[in-house]
């Protein structure tokens, strides 16, 4: 007994060869959408030091609590005897940071001069901060 084995036709075999075609570009699409995901959330763009007084430090945010700071940079004009200029730079922490959020806020308070390291990423996002502006690391100055 034979089994009734009806060759393919040619639409059968274009429809699954273009829905294997449509499978692949999707999941291609989808890597390559989360490679510049991944990209603009780890990466950075730029690494620096800034230096100046910390004029305060604060967690802010209603859904998503992050840490917010400004530094007084204190630049000077062209012209001897001009006051200073006020600049200020404004910064991000990120909460899992504790160490640096203290080393922060005991220089506010103290109102000492300090260096400090950021990393600047490429995208800001909710839940990490304000600013494109990370400090990784608090130099206290003599």
């Amino acid at each position: 007994m034979e089994a009734d084995i009806q060759p393919e036709s040619n639409g059968q075999r274009f429809k699954r060869k273009s829905m294997k075609i449509l499978r692949r570009v999707f999941f291609i699409g989808i890597a390559i959408a989360l490679a510049i995901v991944a990209f603009l959330y780890w990466g950075t763009y730029e690494h620096g030091v800034m230096a100046g007084k910390v004029l305060r430090v604060s967690e802010k945010g209603f859904v998503f609590k992050t840490f917010e700071g400004k530094l007084s940079l204190e630049s000077f004009g062209a012209l001897k005897g001009v006051s200073p200029v006020a600049e200020t730079f404004d910064f991000s922490v990120e909460t899992s940071e504790k160490e640096i959020i203290t080393s922060l806020e005991q220089v506010a308070l103290s109102g000492e001069r300090v260096n400090l390291h950021f990393k600047k990423r490429f995208m800001t996002f909710p839940w990490r901060g304000d600013t494109k502006y990370f400090i990784t690391r608090v130099e206290r100055t003599e």
